[in-house]
């Protein structure tokens, strides 16, 4: 039995507290914040100073990572007044530019030219970029190629599904909670239909399949309010005012990505400003109050620092009376920071860390009847917290070789208890518990050779030493307890990978490399092959193609669900588990028949194998797992299930560029699984379509052009999900939901998924300080619509109730850069 609180606790969709001490704070300090505010403001517009802005960075090489001195960086349409030449640590800066947005272009002879497009420069922050240019293959007799690194990824190992994306994006899109995961949902490929959750469902695979990697080191979940078996969560724990410029991939990863099935998220924090100190203040109704500062250690050896703390302010939004999808108050707080070493004889260390907590409280005195899930029997208390920290250490080996080291470790806890409130007395007894403890200390170390022009090798190793301790168990229809998890060990899995990108003519690239892991906890085992080929027809258009062969773990919770035999003793039935695996297959075209324009097209099929299911025949597999963020309880499972993804994907891209963009992507898919009754059936995540229009056009006005006015819009339309219905019947008999038997698994499907989001902003750049103002209104469905979440059985009501996400929605910023 799972008691429905766990589950809505950790999907803000229904609920009936609010915690007293968020509230009252909101209430009592809320004008003191905004006089504060504004006080400060006040302060900062006395200062003297000019309102220019430095565009700055560095230029290297992208294989061997080595500085290229004496490369021009200027501005497209300003040659003459804004140039810069690199020095001999690869640096440019371009002096007192005016607010704006402008496209650089890089030259160094040899290599391939780049133009940067769509650089933003405000009065509040200066602009830093690192840059990597391609060497041509034959340096000398090849005419410099002109690309746009808005259609490539950070990681050159890639041949297909993958796509870079910077925080200017996440920032700008509409009813992206300034979250990175909400951000991917408008690529091609992938679909989050839940308002409450970012879960991500990328080619209909389930969201624990995708692996989520922050400076180097693996982590199960970087969002609050998470639960062990599951990568999404309400909301993100990643600050985007820290984030760098990162990559996303949808299948057939390089081969130093492994134990994922669906796809791949690689994030990094940026680099403080070793220059000078600048700082940001943030609120936000859903965010809530953000503070960032960075700045140099030591200008003249360019070490920095860079921090920011997030306070929630969920309470703040609920007391204007918005609806967040839950009437209890989520409370949450996250801090990141990175620290740069400077560069010295022993190679250069980064130091970085993020850490993040959360709780919501349901209390039975404060409920609705007509809530779903209302129970006025029942207390219920969720906690979670999760971080990382870590060392880099990066050393050349030779003028083309170079090692990069992490050294880290992550955490991720939970704890859910519930108390049965007795009628007659009004007490409360303890009936649930469930705690979970995951550390995670990691060592991903890579060799990388840039052998020639032609020939870049990379290899490297990962382990991942996974202590866990897992305790769940309850009393419900039991009269003593029942314990499920009971399980405080070590385990480790290792992985080690090798890789070549092989250019074979100026037009026709080749990526090929092998990944492997091992289980120490049941010796499983896997070879992946991974292969990439790219074609370029001509300077405007690509063929691509891509095979990959994928293995990944179970959740950890699966591997120690203990099943109680009829002597009353218990057994770990699920630890030996093996791997699940897939075979990706994907063939890509690429066209840029504009400078600004992109058009994207790849069909894909994916094959996977060894899928747990039931010993016994059932409908049960887990390639559903997620579906639902209730705690495993299936036992005996076999490796003996499989399942089929397949799909068209067509994104149609204009990149920011005179003063507007857009992008529509669309996906038509078949997500189908077997259980061990051999019958196919959708899985939960087989929406058959997801459909995205996103516009945006940006205004200028003032007396010089400096202030930016942006309207933003989005619309995404996707197949409903498709669930088992519930026994009415039994339900009742029960007292609790129970679901139809497995001739109806999957069988109906919610009704289709609709939003409509509009934003509207506007950045203020002050005309004699380096001060810039940005506040913008994020209005989420604006059309109100109600779509499904769930149908589900309520005990209260006795009958099947239909659980709605978030309706209307107008979320605001305001932020302050100086």
């Amino acid at each position: 039995m799972v008691s429905k609180r766990f589950i809505d606790s950790n999907q803000w969709t229904y609920g009936n507290d609010r915690d007293n001490f968020v509230q009252k704070f909101t209430k009592m300090k809320l004008k003191k914040l905004f006089l504060w505010i504004a006080l400060f403001s006040i302060c900062l517009n006395a200062q003297s100073q000019n309102n220019f802005q430095n565009i700055k960075g560095q230029v290297s090489d992208k294989q061997s990572k080595e500085y290229l001195i004496g490369a021009s960086v200027v501005i497209i349409g300003f040659e003459t007044r804004f140039a810069a030449i690199t020095d001999g640590d690869g640096k440019f800066k371009i002096s007192d530019v005016p607010a704006g947005r402008y496209d650089l272009k890089i030259r160094y002879i040899g290599y391939k030219e780049i133009i940067l497009y769509n650089i933003q420069v405000t009065s509040g922050k200066e602009v830093s970029l690192e840059i990597d240019l391609e060497e041509n293959i034959n340096s000398l007799k090849e005419v410099s190629v002109t690309a746009t690194k808005k259609n490539e990824t950070i990681n050159e190992m890639t041949s297909v599904s993958a796509r870079s994306f910077s925080t200017e994006e996440v920032n700008r899109y509409a009813g992206g909670r300034a979250d990175p995961s909400r951000l991917a949902a408008n690529f091609a490929g992938v679909s989050t239909p839940d308002d409450s959750r970012n879960d991500l469902v990328i080619r209909g695979n389930s969201p624990t399949g995708v692996l989520w990697r922050i400076e180097g080191l693996n982590i199960p979940n970087p969002n609050h309010f998470s639960t062990i078996g599951t990568t999404g969560g309400p909301v993100s724990s990643l600050n985007t005012n820290v984030l760098n410029n990162s990559d996303f991939f949808t299948s057939a990863f390089p081969s130093e990505y492994g134990n994922a099935n669906a796809g791949v998220f690689d994030l990094s924090f940026r680099k403080g400003n070793s220059d000078k100190r600048e700082h940001t203040l943030q609120f936000g109704a859903l965010t809530g109050l953000e503070a960032m500062t960075e700045g140099p250690i030591n200008r003249k050896k360019g070490s920095s620092y860079l921090i920011a703390y997030r306070y929630s302010f969920t309470g703040f939004a609920q007391s204007l009376g918005l609806s967040i999808g839950t009437t209890a108050t989520p409370f949450y707080q996250d801090l990141a920071f990175k620290v740069n070493g400077a560069r010295t004889k022993f190679g250069t260390f980064t130091f970085f860390g993020l850490a993040g907590t959360s709780k919501i409280t349901f209390d039975h005195n404060e409920v609705d009847t007509t809530d779903l899930f209302a129970d006025p029997t029942r207390d219920s208390y969720f906690t979670s917290k999760m971080g990382l920290g870590g060392i880099s250490h990066f050393i050349r080996a030779g003028k083309r070789s170079y090692f990069k080291t992490v050294l880290g470790a992550t955490y991720s806890a939970s704890e859910y208890d519930e108390d049965t409130i007795s009628v007659l007395t009004n007490t409360a007894s303890r009936a649930l518990e469930n705690k979970v403890t995951q550390i995670r200390y990691i060592l991903n170390t890579s060799y990388n050779s840039k052998i020639n022009s032609r020939l870049f090798l990379k290899f490297g190793f990962i382990e991942e030493l996974i202590h866990l301790n897992l305790f769940y168990r309850h009393l419900y229809n039991s009269p003593t307890w029942r314990q499920f998890w009971d399980f405080d060990d070590y385990t480790s899995l290792l992985q080690a990978y090798a890789h070549a990108k092989i250019s074979l003519n100026s037009r026709l690239v080749l990526n090929a490399g092998l990944h492997s892991q091992f289980l120490t906890l049941n010796k499983s085992f896997a070879i992946e092959p991974r292969l990439g080929l790219k074609y370029k027809v001509n300077s405007k258009s690509t063929f691509s193609a891509g095979y990959g062969m994928h293995s990944q773990m179970q959740p950890t919770d699966v591997y120690f669900y203990r099943t109680q035999l009829s002597d009353g003793s218990y057994e770990s039935t699920n630890e030996s588990l093996d791997f699940t695996r897939s075979h990706h297959f994907v063939l890509g075209y690429d066209l840029l028949p504009w400078n600004d324009w992109r058009i994207k097209a790849e069909v894909y099929y994916q094959m996977l194998n060894n899928v747990p299911v039931s010993v016994d025949p059932s409908s049960f597999s887990m390639l559903n797992n997620g579906a639902s963020f209730a705690p495993n309880e299936e036992s005996y499972l076999t490796n003996s299930g499989t399942g089929t993804n397949y799909g068209i994907e067509f994104t149609l891209e204009k990149f920011f560029s005179k003063g507007y963009y857009g992008l529509i992507t669309a996906t038509l898919y078949e997500s189908k699984y077997k259980g061990s009754d051999n019958v196919e059936r959708n899985t939960a995540f087989n929406g058959k379509y997801v459909y995205n229009i996103l516009v945006g056009k940006e205004y200028k006005f003032g007396k010089t052009k400096r202030h930016r006015f942006n309207i933003d819009a989005k619309l995404t339309s996707a197949g409903g999900r498709h669930y088992t219905p519930v026994d009415l019947a039994a339900s009742q008999i029960k007292g609790q939901e129970v679901l139809l038997g497995d001739a109806y698994a999957f069988s109906e499907r919610n009704p289709a998924f609709f939003r409509f989001d509009l934003k509207l902003g506007a950045t203020i750049n002050s005309s004699k300080r380096k001060l810039a103002h940005t506040i913008f209104f994020d209005i989420q469905n604006v059309t109100n619509t109600k779509n499904v979440f769930a149908q589900r059985y309520n005990p209260i009501t006795n009958k099947i109730n239909t659980a709605y996400q978030i309706g209307l929605f107008p979320n605001f910023v305001y932020k302050i850069q100086f």
